[in-house]
């Protein structure tokens, strides 16, 4: 699956809440659900710059497509991780680059977090591109 088409089923999930408490339970549930990073890989050089909370994510390339594992000392934060990853993980690095990320504004996700909590999300998502076009220019 794509990622357009997998950012579509978290749109479409979210959709089924009708308000943000529900939306946040979901969040955590979905943090739940996160393939952990290994141990060994919760390493400073890990930890994702801008986030309030802890967040530790490990890329690795499995065939032709990037996989990532992540944690948070931070159950909300591990939702917005979860959700990032499954719409990027196990994708070709050039797909991961060129992906937007306008599902994010569609669930309402940036709105209905803390400023600091919307700049992490912002600094997740570019540290998931970041080791896209790290592998992208192995790659080439």
């Amino acid at each position: 699956m794509g990622i357009q088409e997998i950012q579509e089923e978290i749109v479409d999930e979210f959709s089924m809440f009708d308000d943000w408490m529900q939306r946040y339970e979901y969040m955590i549930e979905l943090g739940k659900s996160l393939p952990l990073i290994n141990e060994r890989y919760k390493t400073e050089d890990n930890i994702i710059k801008g986030c309030q909370s802890k967040v530790w994510v490990h890329a690795e390339m499995k065939g032709n497509k990037l996989a990532f594992t992540a944690d948070s000392d931070a159950i909300i934060t591990k939702g917005i991780i979860a959700i990032l990853i499954r719409a990027f993980s196990n994708q070709t690095p050039q797909d991961i680059i060129n992906a937007d990320t306008q599902f994010i504004d569609e669930i309402g996700l940036k709105e209905h977090l803390s400023p600091t909590r919307a700049n992490g999300l912002v600094s997740m998502i570019k540290q998931l591109k970041l080791y896209a076009v790290a592998y992208q220019t192995q790659l080439n």
